[in-house]
Parts: C-alpha cells; sequence; structure tokens
C-alpha cells in the first residue's frame, strides 16, 4: 500500500510540473498573439556590425519590420522594411521549448518556411525569448563572433489590431 501511495505522489507531482510548464507556454502564446513591430536591435558590443538575422536580411531591413504570430498553429509571417529590403511576406514556424522556471520564458526555434509551412533548407534559428508582457517583447540571440559570445537584441512593441 505505501508503495501505491509513493508512486500516486510521484505520478501527481510530474503531472503538476508538466501541467505549469503548460500553463506558462500557453499564456505566453496568448499574449505573442496578433502583430508585433520590431523597433530596434542593439548588441552585447559596441561598434559596427554586418549582422544577417535569420539568413534573410541586415539587421536595418529588420527594423520597423512587422510580425504576426498565430499560436495556434506555432506559425507566423513578418515582413520587412526599409530601403532596398525585400518587403514580401516571410513565413515561419517556430517551436517552443526550454521554459526557465524562474521567469516562465523560454527558448524558441524560428524555422523559415514557405507558405504553406514547408522548410526548404530545415534550417532553423535558436532564440530567447526574455520579456514578454502585453506591450513589450525582447529576443536574444547568441551567435559567436571572432571565437567569442555575441548577443543580438530584438525588442519588439504590440500593435493594435
Amino acid at each position: 500500500m505505501r508503495n501505491k501511495l509513493m508512486l500516486f505522489i510521484v505520478a501527481v507531482a510530474l503531472v503538476a510540473c508538466g501541467s505549469t510548464k503548460t500553463q506558462t507556454t500557453n499564456l505566453s502564446k496568448r499574449i505573442m498573439k496578433g502583430y508585433w513591430a520590431l523597433n530596434t536591435i542593439t548588441y552585447s558590443q559596441s561598434g559596427e556590425f554586418n549582422v544577417t538575422l535569420f539568413n534573410d536580411a541586415t539587421a536595418d531591413c529588420f527594423k520597423g519590420s512587422t510580425w504576426r504570430f498565430i499560436p495556434n498553429n506555432n506559425t507566423g509571417i513578418y515582413t520587412l522594411s526599409g530601403l532596398d529590403c525585400d518587403a514580401t511576406e516571410k513565413h515561419f514556424v517556430s517551436t517552443f521549448d526550454k521554459i526557465d522556471k524562474d521567469s516562465g520564458l523560454y527558448d524558441f526555434l524560428l524555422k523559415p518556411t514557405n507558405e504553406k509551412h514547408k522548410s526548404e533548407t530545415n534550417n532553423g534559428f535558436r532564440v530567447s525569448l526574455t520579456h514578454l508582457d502585453d506591450t513589450t517583447m525582447q529576443w536574444q540571440q547568441t551567435v559567436s563572433l571572432d571565437g567569442k559570445p555575441f548577443t543580438i537584441y530584438m525588442n519588439f512593441t504590440k500593435i493594435n489590431e
């Protein structure tokens, strides 16, 4: 009887931990749902850098871009802005994982796709969601520059639909 009670307690604890993760992810997805503008892009180091984001375009083209997140199927669309930038809609899918228990935020994989949400290259980009509230969001992507970590900060604001 004691073993069955211990097994029951362990099972309840595992379900409770899993549902908290799901609830936190679902809350974040509900907040992310909709339209956002990528306002600023900054770096962990000072200087001039020629940064290409998501193997697509320069950081200058991403500044002012608009993003739409559709959480029920983990897809989205972004449109670049700026002179000499390709302003066609770009599609992506995202996979969410690695929840930070203290903040409730997580890492996700952003994978560019075609209109049917199929990846032509199967390349994805790991991004950390480091801030999210009803009006602002920040992503961080850490890459290597001269063999050292280099962090790109992407700051979004919510656009009223």
